[in-house]
């Protein structure tokens, strides 16, 4: 479906179009050490374990296990991987420079319905030779996942493309996000204030907000990512479409009365 060829469409326009994220027509690994992928994967698997780690925390475990890093080094590579440690923070609201500001809708809300909250949040994905980076849109009340997107960038085309997506199964009365710079760029915002969806936005470093997409996170990587060891990112897709749709279609949630997302969704 898409032609290398063609002059008058860009490629990232086509891969828009067909709703394809760049990642799966071509990738070029990420430019780090082995010594840096095998760290990046150890701080990945210890912060899902423990996502109140900070940097020296991490830096104390990685010594542990007999790594000489530096806290620099490891402050480095946990940006790298969009890691912060979980906990209430000074001027946790500032947003990113020249992006709106939306307000948190949440507070106090009963979520009692499919369609009425969707968040959104990215995670890091190791690779045996590199890593991804994906995105997923979650109903709250059914912990449905309505669209996912990997890529080899925090460029935000991957996250428009996911929003789209989600946009064609349904229409949420509000989303909400962090203020990453993914969410707060007017590309994304606009489409959202176009479908006459209400924005909310949490501040930085807040435990609750995106509480179910963290917990989506956690399960997803034990249950299917560090399981497989994923060399390349075809695999890797195919993979993660597979298991995304055992995890609506087939795994019970203790927290729906033991029912499948889907079953909650589209009841």
């Amino acid at each position: 479906m898409i032609d290398r060829g063609l002059v008058s469409v860009s490629i990232r326009r086509q891969c828009e179009l067909v709703g394809l994220s760049r990642s799966s027509l071509y990738y070029q690994p990420a430019g780090e050490s082995e010594e840096n992928l095998l760290l990046m994967r150890l701080i990945d698997r210890q912060y899902t374990r423990t996502p109140f780690y900070g940097w020296p925390r991490m830096t104390a475990y990685l010594r542990r296990e007999g790594y000489e890093v530096n806290p620099k080094r490891v402050r480095r590579l946990m940006t790298l991987t969009g890691l912060q440690a979980i906990y209430p923070k000074r001027k946790t609201s500032v947003a990113t420079p020249g992006h709106k500001q939306y307000p948190y809708l949440l507070r106090g809300l009963r979520i009692d319905r499919p369609c009425q909250v969707w968040s959104s949040d990215i995670t890091y994905v190791p690779l045996r030779g590199g890593f991804m980076y994906l995105v997923a849109i979650m109903d709250w009340f059914s912990r449905y996942v309505l669209a996912w997107q990997l890529s080899n960038t925090l460029d935000g085309l991957f996250c428009r493309v996911a929003l789209r997506q989600a946009l064609e199964r349904g229409v949420p009365a509000i989303f909400n996000t962090d203020q990453g710079a993914q969410f707060t760029a007017e590309e994304f915002t606009s489409i959202l204030e176009g479908a006459g969806v209400r924005i909310s936005m949490d501040g930085r470093g807040r435990a609750m907000d995106n509480v179910f997409v963290e917990r989506l996170w956690r399960t997803v990587k034990y249950e299917h990512i560090y399981l497989m060891d994923y060399a390349q990112v075809p695999e890797l897709e195919a993979g993660l479409h597979g298991y995304f749709q055992f995890y609506n279609q087939e795994r019970p949630h203790q927290s729906l009365g033991y029912r499948t997302p889907a079953e909650v969704h589209h009841a």
